[in-house]
């Protein structure tokens, strides 16, 4: 899962050496590289009929892990032309608190006091980036990166709960592969003609390979083992590397209320993270305990 993650974090600095600026095309050629990638991989490793075996009998948790790898892919590169890459990966951070929200609203799942504090603070957070864009001249693109950026945690909140409850037994994989072709194919028509230069063709198939499919069956191997909350935290160096790549290979510094928010946000989500996780392993080892008290 960090392997992943770091290699997600390169996709904000390689697009800003891109030509090309319109972002349903970059998601056009990014997908379609990506499937091409996971085709070559899932040939390799089982080959395509026992692949196709795979998907053709799947239960409905691929597809809609599918659905939601394709607003992944689609959403956060049309946001990155929109915003700076600061400000989208730290959107894209909130996943944890949104699934936790969700849960709470349609589960009824009880949300633990840390994890209410953690929303708030990383509420104020978010909010005092956007009064602060709302500043500059160019608020209202900015503010629609953030709404379209927004997009990527829902939907990956939801992949994470797919992955999760799917388990290591159902071959999950291809679900990278069907959600990139969703991706490249519902841009296809608002995106046409896709041109691009050689330039960008060599940096997009870069992306398409490094930094959606290698990453993405990855994180589904990683999911299938991890609790949530191990996912989620660890989802976070994609925040701070990806946001110092782009200062350190772009130039793009993120202003001081972007960093103030950002910090606020970081915090809210590894504090929340990290007593989770030190919750539930204390309850575990106390069960462990009572059940060798009990033998």
């Amino acid at each position: 899962m960090v392997a992943a993650t770091l290699l997600w974090s390169v996709a904000g600095v390689v697009t800003r050496q891109l030509h090309q600026h319109n972002g349903l095309i970059l998601v056009f050629w990014r997908s379609s590289f990506t499937v091409l990638a996971v085709l070559a991989w899932l040939a390799w490793s089982q080959g395509l009929r026992r692949a196709w075996v795979d998907v053709r009998g799947a239960s409905r948790l691929l597809w809609y892990s599918a659905c939601f790898w394709a607003v992944m892919f689609t959403a956060f590169m049309v946001a990155l032309t929109l915003t700076s890459v600061a400000q989208t990966l730290l959107t894209d951070s909130l996943s944890p608190l949104i699934a936790a929200v969700l849960g709470w609203l349609l589960l009824h799942h009880r949300l633990p006091g840390r994890t209410w504090a953690s929303v708030a603070l990383a509420t104020i957070g978010m909010g005092w980036m956007v009064w602060h864009d709302l500043q500059s001249p160019a608020a209202s693109a900015q503010l629609l990166g953030m709404l379209i950026a927004l997009a990527v945690p829902i939907a990956a909140a939801s992949n994470w709960v797919s992955l999760r409850r799917a388990g290591s037994a159902v071959p999950m994989q291809a679900a990278v592969l069907i959600g990139a072709l969703f991706s490249a194919l519902a841009v296809t028509l608002p995106a046409w003609p896709v041109s691009v230069d050689l330039h960008d063709l060599l940096w997009l198939g870069f992306l398409g390979v490094f930094q959606l499919a290698v990453p993405g069956l990855l994180a589904v191997w990683a999911a299938q083992r991890l609790a949530p909350a191990e996912v989620g935290l660890l989802g976070l160096l994609e925040t701070v590397f990806g946001t110092l790549w782009a200062w350190l290979g772009a130039g793009e510094q993120p202003n001081r209320h972007t960093l103030l928010g950002g910090a606020l946000v970081l915090s809210a989500l590894a504090a929340n993270e990290l007593l989770g996780w030190r919750q539930a392993r204390r309850r575990t080892m106390q069960k462990t305990w009572l059940d060798t008290q009990t033998q």
